[in-house]
């Protein structure tokens, strides 16, 4: 009796080992010519997803740690009109909603109780246009050393972070860098970095934080807007050409710096605000309720 009742203890042990197992995916692109640009459409439904350079020459290598095994991901690659278009789709067959994503992320016990673990890996080879779309979770992109000519972000609930760990800005002009969330938080950090020529950034409910290490070497548009939450940007010096419009509600609790002058109502501009200058960067900061941080 006493074999059996061990016997049986062990098997436990292995069915709750089982259970908690990790699946590992590994995938990459293998092609290396053919092509000018790299396509990357990445979509998975709750994880963590972290993107950084990698020393490989492999255009896209992307590494992931599942935990329900019977939501596989599907990879696929192929060269088109000179781009090598790679994808990445990881839905939940379970068709969660976006209340339920929501509702799951408030009450959880741990903010990175998330199913799965992504990390995605580029070279510093190759021109990438990339297009992330995340159902709930996590991210964080680390676009030092790499060439982007756009990213676009799209979530139901994330917190999403764009920094550089080095000082290695984008070598192209980006065109669009674009993050829209329903909830969740958007960390911009060396903004200038990027080079964009357009900076999209909404949130529905949550927060927004841009930070302009220094001024933009090209002319640039920045939109950031939250219906819910606040607003925080941190300008260069103020000898750069910056003109900000602000569209806020008696909701909004509004913080300027004393050196931004009035241009007309609602706009305001730096002391080397120059119309005609090429490195003006134009900002349209919209909140409803919440508070707009400006410094």
């Amino acid at each position: 009796m006493l074999r059996k009742l061990c016997l049986l203890f062990l098997m436990m042990i292995g069915w709750v080992a089982v259970g908690k197992a990790q699946l590992v995916k590994e995938f990459k692109a293998i092609e290396k010519s053919g092509f000018d640009m790299v396509a990357l459409e990445f979509t998975t439904y709750k994880s963590s997803t972290q993107l950084k350079r990698t020393k490989s020459s492999d255009p896209v290598y992307i590494h992931g740690h599942l935990d329900k095994t019977n939501i596989l991901p599907v990879f696929s690659q192929k060269i088109s009109n000179n781009i090598l278009q790679t994808s990445l789709i990881h839905k939940n067959v379970e068709s969660e909603n976006l209340g339920k994503s929501i509702t799951s992320k408030l009450f959880s016990g741990s903010s990175d109780d998330f199913d799965h673990s992504w990390n995605v890996a580029l070279s510093t080879n190759y021109l990438y246009h990339l297009d992330f779309n995340l159902g709930m979770g996590k991210s964080d992109f680390d676009l030092a050393n790499l060439t982007i000519s756009q990213l676009k972000v799209k979530s139901a609930s994330a917190d999403v972070t764009i920094r550089y760990s080095s000082d290695s800005p984008n070598q192209v002009q980006m065109d669009t860098l674009l993050v829209t969330l329903n909830m969740g938080t958007v960390v911009i950090t060396n903004a200038n970095f990027t080079n964009a020529k357009k900076m999209i950034f909404e949130v529905n409910y949550g927060k927004i934080d841009l930070n302009f290490s220094e001024g933009m070497h090209n002319e640039s548009h920045v939109i950031a807007a939250v219906g819910a939450g606040s607003v925080h940007i941190h300008l260069p010096s103020d000898s750069f050409p910056i003109k900000i419009k602000m569209r806020t509600t008696a909701m909004c609790k509004t913080s300027l710096p004393k050196y931004l002058k009035t241009l007309e109502k609602g706009t305001y501009v730096t002391k080397g605000y120059d119309a005609a200058d090429p490195r003006l960067m134009e900002l349209i900061v919209d909140v409803g309720v919440g508070s707009l941080i400006v410094e």
